[in-house]
């Protein structure tokens, strides 16, 4: 198969190598060519190409690629826990009460309030169902990162409309992700039309089956999609955020970081949707949403024990 495998990290050269992928499967075309099935490394776009169209990535390119998608993903780390701990100790003052405030302004431990009582965080619980194990496994390992309890399953995304409410059942969270691979199909030209999406059917109707569990927005808050999907489609469905308005590639992080910004804010606050797209490695033109309340409460006093 003209040197190729399954697993190989590939770039398409028609369109200059600019999003890289593994191969997932090989397999004949009906005109007799090898067609290669990829995934995106860090793109949630499924897509098929014929292999004589793919370039194998040099080691060192790889090499730079994944070290920048580290030093990417730090940053938006170290600025998250920058703001978080803002809002944090400003939830703190507001619990302090208002005497206890004048007695002894503008002094307060990190972590406590004007009495020096120690508060403690419940942030909003996640369950998160994506299509792609690996990519699972990333938003875990950065949930762990951000503090957030969170339960993930592995299932392909036309099998998560099944599931999807046995699974609510079981975790009863606060936020759930439906998420994995998607794409528009190539050849294809009505972008309204979803029969024309690898997955957005499926995230359409597993956000449908868990408003029948939980009706309520702000009580079950919802992300759903991947690279290109139907977005209207999936906000009609009853999400409260998802992909992909411009129908661009959205990054295997930003689920988790739209819903750290829900699960960290105030139960007392709606959330700014230009704060939590901000806050997401594609921005507006690939993540969008509808007004919704924090999930976040604070807890006082810390016991000793």
């Amino acid at each position: 198969m003209k040197g190729f495998a399954v697993g190989d990290i590939v770039g398409r050269k028609s369109y200059n190598l600019d999003i890289y992928f593994k191969i997932t499967s090989l397999e004949k075309g009906p005109d007799g060519r090898t067609i290669a099935r990829l995934k995106g490394l860090h793109m949630r776009l499924c897509a098929t190409a014929p292999v004589d169209d793919l370039v194998k990535i040099d080691p060192a390119d790889l090499v730079n690629y994944l070290r920048e998608q580290a030093r990417e993903n730090s940053e938006h780390l170290r600025r998250i826990f920058t703001r978080r701990e803002k809002v944090r100790q400003f939830a703190l003052e507001r619990g302090a009460r208002k005497e206890d405030k004048e007695k002894k302004p503008g002094n307060f431990g990190a972590g406590s309030n004007a009495n020096g009582i120690y508060g403690f965080d419940v942030p909003g619980s996640v369950l998160h169902i994506d299509g792609d194990s690996d990519y699972l496994e990333l938003c875990l390992t950065t949930y762990k990162r951000l503090s957030i309890p969170a339960h993930g399953y592995s299932i392909e995304e036309k099998k998560q409309p099944e599931v999807v409410e046995e699974l609510l059942h079981k975790h009863t969270p606060d936020l759930l992700v439906l998420t994995g691979h998607d794409g528009f199909i190539k050849g294809k030209e009505d972008y309204t039309d979803i029969e024309n999406y690898y997955s957005s059917k499926y995230f359409v109707e597993a956000v449908k089956a868990a408003r029948r569990y939980e009706k309520s927005m702000d009580d079950l808050v919802i992300f759903a999609g991947a690279c290109q999907s139907h977005y209207e489609a999936i906000l009609a469905a009853g999400a409260n955020f998802a992909s992909s308005p411009q129908r661009v590639m959205i990054h295997a992080y930003d689920p988790v970081f739209v819903v750290e910004k829900i699960a960290y804010t105030s139960i007392f606050d709606p959330v700014s949707i230009r704060e939590v797209i901000s806050d997401t490695i594609t921005g507006f033109s690939g993540i969008g949403g509808v007004e919704t309340r924090g999930k976040f409460r604070l807890g006082l006093p810390t016991s000793p024990y």
